[in-house]
């Protein structure tokens, strides 16, 4: 990435930022644009005068040198950026893939192109093919996979500082991360609220409207309730670029998985850490990668996986699932993860045996009632 896509990027970031809260620490567009210039600059300088060279952290450009310095007890703040694709072995489509991708299997909508089932305007109008799809692919049908217990493994192991995720799936909070290890950049299904009183509702609510075929409307006003994801044409959670500010500066290893790194601002929040911090790619194409000639001109905090120049970068193409368990396996945790992987399992089925049970017990109850209630008023 340049530094002049860089600077465009900070800008359109600031065009998508939502009006900071009155509590909220968010700076202003007048102090992001400075800071965005004063970087420029910096980087300018640095790269003219051959000033600020970055430390290399890691002893070689490999997945095992990454598990090295992770080994190393250096490592403390590892953030990780995920996306569609550490969900897709769950069963849940991505969005890009040929053939298998959500966008190529929405003509059954009748969409007037595929994007439009994530456009609010058009959701207001037409909320039919969005339930539809949300049948498909809502949460608590899937498991979350070997990828998301990795995440989960790193916080338990006091390595994780943040989960920043794509997708709105949940699996990351199935599998174990709370509130605070996770900002869901694209929103989530765990909240619902009305697109016009604002009431809140859960995800059990939405769960039952969804799955009677309903469309969810608000108790209160009679207006549509939307699940709280991030459609074209809305802004990020103030918690996203609240927390980016915190959490990249002190990142000190930035591992992405499963994302194509083709939306912004999510995707320029590769070029946020230091200029020292390594970065692990795991997924199934090289993604992020910087312009070459800029690169060459020392702009830009795109990926340098190939170059004479490159120092930290480290590209693991495979699957998610597959790379986490090949680093697992170099940092002595494999039997550890596939064990936590199969408890975890275990446990989610068992809770859904339960709940079929439940279920099938509550239905057999009531047609015994029904079947009663003729026999009773007889005797009466």
């Amino acid at each position: 990435m340049s530094e002049a896509s860089e600077e465009e990027e900070e800008e359109e970031e600031e065009e998508v930022t939502p009006e900071p809260e009155e509590d909220s620490d968010d700076s202003s567009g007048e102090e992001a644009a400075g800071n965005t210039e004063m970087d420029f600059l910096r980087n300018l300088f640095s790269s003219t005068l051959g000033l600020g060279s970055p430390e290399k952290v890691l002893d070689e450009l490999t997945l095992e040198g990454v598990a090295r310095y992770i080994k190393s007890g250096k490592c403390k703040n590892i953030i990780c950026m995920v996306g569609a694709g550490i969900s897709t072995s769950a069963g849940i489509p991505d969005f890009r893939s040929p053939g298998t991708g959500l966008y190529a299997n929405l003509q059954k909508y009748n969409l007037p192109y595929p994007e439009a089932i994530f456009q609010v305007d058009y959701f207001k109008k037409h909320p039919e093919p969005f339930f539809a799809l949300a049948r498909e692919l809502y949460p608590g049908q899937f498991k979350p996979t070997i990828c998301h217990y990795f995440i989960k493994l790193l916080k338990d192991k006091g390595h994780l500082r943040r989960c920043y995720s794509q997708n709105i799936d949940t699996l990351e909070r199935v599998a174990g991360l709370e509130g605070e290890d996770l900002i869901n950049a694209h929103g989530t299904f765990y909240t619902s609220h009305c697109v016009s009183c604002k009431k809140e509702y859960n995800l059990d609510w939405m769960r039952d409207k969804i799955f009677s075929d309903d469309i969810p409307r608000c108790e209160g006003c009679s207006s549509l309730v939307k699940p709280d994801i991030v459609f074209f044409g809305e802004n990020l959670p103030v918690r996203f670029f609240t927390s980016m500010k915190m959490d990249f500066p002190r990142c000190d290893l930035l591992i992405i998985m499963g994302t194509s790194l083709q939306v912004q601002p999510f995707a320029g929040l590769v070029g946020r850490v230091p200029k020292s911090c390594p970065r692990l790619l795991i997924n199934m194409e090289k993604a992020g990668q910087a312009d070459p000639m800029l690169g060459l001109l020392g702009f830009g905090g795109g990926m340098d996986f190939e170059s004479d120049k490159a120092y930290r970068d480290v590209a693991h193409i495979s699957t998610c699932d597959d790379g986490c368990l090949d680093l697992a396996e170099l940092l002595g945790w494999k039997d550890e993860l596939q064990e936590l992987v199969q408890k975890e399992h275990a446990r989610i089925d068992s809770l859904d045996q339960k709940e079929k049970a439940g279920e099938s017990k509550g239905a057999s109850a009531a047609k015994s009632s029904a079947s009663e209630a003729p026999e009773a008023k007889k005797e009466e």
